[in-house]
């Protein structure tokens, strides 16, 4: 049996002095419990997953931990590391924060993405002006005429104080303030268009397109964007525009071979034209949670199997 231990950031206490994290902490729940019951599921596992007075119950069969008194999400996460052989961890990108706990973990216990990808998918201008480089569609290709702009945090998770001004020059202005407050922020045209996430699968260069997911956004007061939650798998096998998404797919992999296990690409398709990669998120995400049960399969172990093969061919 391997021993898996499982870390997600806010039910983990790892946010515990965020105000965004109490109205955050029921997705990392979901995405905690989808985990956990999946390793459990495969039949293969012995699970430690990381809980904090906050979080609620875990799956049976399950062991839980907590940090020690004073001990801080790193620390708590290296000394579980040891005593486990993979380490299986679900945090923002936000202040590099996973790529914190991809180096400390490190080789070959970390179970997702590598240091490279990590760090490309953590900067939304990195990011788009990589995937432009590989003739991936982006948001950058509709800079001239876009009838409007988008600010947000350059490292930031979900839509999190995403606002859309209708013209350029209020949204210079939006950054240039952030700036000048010395927080990380981004600008990119507006893409009108239906917002979806991919699901995939990836090793090597290579990716599955596991499921197309709808976004529910909503637009608030002052042009601020609001992730209001996905509803998973809603394109059919055999839709055909599920082609072109699964070709949209892979040139991302192949744009970032070190994007490993599960990963979630946020994505625009417009009424007409191609569709445009928003961002990449290099970890687990809420489209998740309900997955491996709807398709059948057990993720998790999945993703387990291919990481041990890529590892016994190094």
């Amino acid at each position: 049996m391997m021993q898996v231990f499982v870390y997600e950031y806010l039910s983990g206490g790892g946010a515990v002095d965020d105000p965004t994290a109490e109205t955050l902490l029921p997705q990392g729940l979901a995405m905690r419990d989808a985990l956990v019951a999946d390793l459990l599921a495969s039949g293969h596992c012995d699970v430690t997953a990381a809980t904090c007075a906050q979080a609620g119950a875990l799956p049976a069969g399950a062991a839980e931990t907590a940090a020690r008194e004073g001990e801080t999400p790193l620390d708590f996460v290296a000394r579980l590391a040891v005593e486990h052989e993979a380490v299986w961890v679900i945090a923002p990108e936000t202040g590099g924060c996973l790529a914190d706990f991809e180096r400390m973990v490190g080789a070959p216990r970390w179970l997702g993405c590598d240091a490279q990808s990590i760090a490309t998918a953590s900067s939304k201008g990195a990011t788009l002006r990589h995937l432009a480089a590989h003739e991936v569609a982006t948001p950058l290709a509709h800079a001239d005429g876009a009838a409007a702009w988008v600010v947000k945090p350059d490292d930031g998770a979900g839509s999190v104080d995403t606002r859309v001004h209708a013209h350029l020059a209020t949204a210079q202005a939006d950054l240039a303030a952030r700036q000048g407050r010395g927080e990380s922020a981004w600008m990119e045209p507006w893409v009108e268009g239906q917002a979806l996430s991919l699901s995939l699968l990836c090793e090597l260069g290579r990716a599955e397109l596991l499921s197309v997911n709808r976004q529910h956004m909503r637009h608030g007061d002052g042009g601020a964007l609001h992730y209001e939650g996905v509803e998973i798998d809603v394109m059919p096998a055999l839709d055909p525009r599920r082609k072109t998404l699964a070709a949209l797919a892979a040139r991302v992999a192949a744009a970032m071979p070190g994007l490993r296990g599960f990963v979630g690409i946020d994505i625009v398709c417009p009424p007409r034209g191609m569709p445009v990669v928003i961002e990449i998120n290099p970890r687990l995400t809420c489209a998740f949670v309900g997955l491996s049960r709807r398709l059948g399969r057990c993720l998790a172990a999945e993703v387990l199997a291919l990481q041990r093969l890529e590892r016994a061919d190094a």
